[in-house]
């Protein structure tokens, strides 16, 4: 894609600038000369023909947008001349014939996973503490505090201090020179080298503020994803900090794992502070718990694993015009590889598939899967408006600014993630993963709210793709952030694992740019190249409380 504008599909009345136009430029599209009545930035629609008020505008094929003021063929689509629209849909489904594509570049290809007793396969080998309440949260800083640097973990600062490597030669005599030269400054990478246990990748620390308060729900929710955290094939096992009297009790966090992990293959070792008879004994015991678990972790090793145990999160943020046009619909074309290859990939952010559903409706393989899909929108939809709201208040300021003025457009354009296999499973948040193909999982479309979900729901790796950059990772699942656009890729190269702006520019096509992440994610998925935000220690974690959130 290298034309200073594209027509994306042939239906489409809007033509998107690749480049930034200038007034009075001719442009030819379909054989139609157009004269650009002002400039058109890019990564902005400008129109392929007169629009009367009440028209409709396509976009990606489908509608995203009606005109509420006349626009003449040339002039800009801005959020002043357009209002969102989408078309509605039913619960049939038609019957989806899918023409899978070549996988023969990943027949024979394999990660090195940890091997899990219920047959799944990690791409990390994380230990967690996790507190059921917020108000245990100053107990796991503790725990933190007595274990992470100690062990050679993740630390929040860039460098640690070994001070008792001094303690220890004055002890032993040492001389003024010889404190001198004595080094107690130890990088991440240096620690990192240092771990007692060097097959576990990490203890990650859950702090939250929900498990009491609120409604009961809340609770009921977060046990479900705390459980799936627990779960999920990057996990060997976990410590909970209970205080008691919360309404996230030990039974519910208890019954929830138990669907998830019905033989009990994960240890989990619970602490219930009103039960112990000091804080300190409370802390004395975790620290036991945690470093006894950790000696069995370290006992699990890499070996290879065929490619359909990956279980590939599907994200996006801080979209610009161009997520729909090369980062997306290159992830989309990963997914559809890794689904043929009997893998799962998982789409997720239910309100950003407004106007596209009966697209994915289609595509679903069970008809109770469809009627699921629509149950779920319609309902979200109709929360969303009951507290004045609507989805079509789910584009950002950035993702306007950008070009995506409706979210119809940003939805129809974010869709592309999912590729264009069948949908095998619906499921609604933290409900687990089991079936190979393409998987929707409802979650908002808050970043983190729905990447915490995807690990929630056992995602063991995660591509997020965006426009305009962000820094944001997940605590279990490695997060690998995808940009756009070259531009963005060069700036912000410290976060951006991927760029998929070479699709703009026309170095690679959609397919080429799938298969390099396709081949990216086997290599994270294997421990060969962290993803920026592990390495970055990027741990957002924040549970969904079920209220409206875009």
């Amino acid at each position: 894609m290298s034309a200073n504008y594209a027509q994306i599909d042939p239906i489409d009345n809007l033509i998107v600038a690749i480049d930034n136009l200038p007034k009075g430029l001719k442009t030819v599209v379909n054989g139609e000369e157009i004269i650009l009545k002002e400039n058109i930035k890019s990564k902005h629609k400008f129109a392929l023909k007169d629009f009367a008020v009440g028209d409709e505008i396509f976009m990606y094929g489908v509608l995203v947008g009606k005109a509420v003021l006349p626009i003449q063929k040339g002039e800009a689509i801005t959020t002043e001349n357009i209002k969102h629209a989408s078309a509605d849909f039913n619960d049939s489904n038609e019957k989806f014939v899918w023409t899978a594509p070549d996988t023969s570049n990943f027949e024979n290809r394999t990660f090195n996973g940890y091997h899990r007793k219920d047959g799944s396969v990690g791409t990390g080998n994380y230990w967690l503490v996790i507190p059921l309440t917020f108000c245990e949260n100053r107990n796991i800083d503790v725990l933190e505090g007595a274990l992470s640097e100690k062990l050679g973990y993740e630390t929040k600062k860039d460098f640690a201090v070994y001070t008792d490597a001094l303690i220890a030669q004055y002890k032993a005599g040492a001389s003024t020179e010889d404190i001198y030269n004595t080094p107690i400054i130890a990088t991440k990478e240096e620690m990192a080298k240092n771990r007692l246990f060097p097959n576990v990748d990490g203890i990650k620390f859950l702090t939250h503020d929900g498990g009491c308060g609120g409604i009961r729900q809340d609770s009921e929710v977060l046990c479900n994803l705390l459980a799936g955290y627990i779960a999920n094939p990057n996990v060997a096992g976990a410590t909970i900090f209970s205080l008691g009297c919360q309404n996230a009790q030990i039974e519910m966090l208890e019954k929830a794992l138990k669907i998830k992990d019905p033989n009990g293959y994960k240890p989990v070792h619970y602490l219930e502070q009103q039960k112990i008879a000091s804080e300190r004994e409370l802390i004395e015991q975790a620290v036991k718990h945690t470093f006894v678990g950790l000696m069995e972790a370290n006992k699990i090793e890499r070996k290879p694993a065929p490619l359909n145990k990956l279980v590939l999160g599907l994200e996006c943020g801080g979209s610009d015009g161009f997520s729909g046009i090369s980062a997306n619909p290159s992830l989309g074309y990963a997914a559809d590889l890794l689904a043929a290859l009997g893998g799962s990939p998982v789409l997720s952010e239910f309100p950003e598939l407004n106007g596209v559903e009966q697209n994915i409706i289609n595509r679903c393989v069970n008809e109770d899967d469809a009627k699921k899909f629509s149950s779920i929108m319609r309902s979200y939809s109709a929360a969303a408006v009951a507290v004045g709201s609507g989805f079509e208040a789910n584009p950002s300021p950035g993702n306007i600014k950008d070009g995506l003025i409706t979210d119809a457009m940003k939805s129809a354009g974010a869709a592309k993630k999912g590729g264009t296999s069948p949908v095998v499973e619906v499921l609604d948040y933290a409900e687990k993963i089991t079936k190979p193909g393409l998987n929707l999982l409802c979650t908002p479309g808050n970043d983190v709210e729905s990447t915490t979900g995807l690990a929630g729901s056992g995602c063991n790796v995660i591509v997020f793709t965006t426009g305009l950059g962000t820094p944001t990772g997940n605590p279990i699942t490695p997060v690998l952030k995808m940009s756009s656009n070259t531009e963005l890729y060069e700036r912000m190269n410290d976060i951006i694992d991927i760029n998929a702006g070479t699709v703009i520019t026309g170095e690679d096509t959609i397919q080429t740019m799938g298969e390099k992440i396709l081949d990216h994610v086997i290599r994270v998925a294997s421990g060969e190249t962290p993803s920026k935000a592990v390495v970055k220690g990027h741990n957002d974690f924040i549970p969904w409380k079920r209220g409206i959130s875009l």
